[in-house]
Order: structure tokens, then sequence, then C-alpha cells
């Protein structure tokens, strides 16, 4: 299962940093006509995709114990969504062995 995670999560990675590197040679982020940034289903989303992002950092802020660590995957999730979401998946997954169970990805690890 861990190395299925893998292929997946780096599969979400190369695919978000591809699409976002092709929309950003068409128009910049900050350029969105108003017609699409007030349009109701372009809130909507919005609103969907941020509540999911912090649903996730939820999660993200239980698996870590540092302050600062939670403030900075906050601010990464944030701001990148789910390219940042990916790789902290990559990173956890990476640290995991191949036959890993996982009760060991989604735990907090326990005090040593």
């Amino acid at each position: 299962m861990i190395w299925f995670l893998r292929i997946a999560f780096a599969l979400v990675m190369v695919a978000m940093l591809a699409v976002t590197s092709w929309a950003s040679t068409f128009v910049a982020l900050w350029e969105i006509p108003k017609s699409v940034y007030a349009h109701p289903w372009f809130i909507a989303t919005l609103f969907d995709t941020y509540f999911a992002f912090l649903t996730f950092y939820v999660w993200v802020a239980y698996k870590e114990t540092s302050a600062l660590a939670r403030f900075l995957w906050l601010i990464a999730i944030l701001l990148l969504g789910n390219i940042a979401m990916a790789g902290y998946m990559l990173w956890k997954l990476c640290q995991l062995p191949h036959n890993a169970r996982m009760d060991e990805l989604l735990l907090r690890s326990p005090k040593k």
C-alpha cells in the first residue's frame, strides 16, 4: 500500500506542477478577469477547495508536534494547495519502510 501511495502522490505532484506551469504561460494568477473571479461557482469552488485544505491541515497539525512546523505547513498548504499536500505526503511516505502499515502513516509517532 505504501508504494501505491508514493506513486499516487508523485503523480499528483507532477500533474499539479505541470498544469500550474501550463496555466501560468497563458495568464498570471493576478490577471484573472473579473467575470471569472466574481462568478458564483468560482467562489463556491474556492470555498470548497480551502475547506479541503484546512481539513487536510488538521491532520498535519495532529502529526506535527512543533508549532513552527505546524505554522509553516499551514502557510504552504494555503499558498500552494495540492502541491504542498502532495509534498507533505511524499515526505511522510518516504520516511516509512515499504512494508509499513497504514496506522504508521496516519497516526502520530510515539514519543521516543
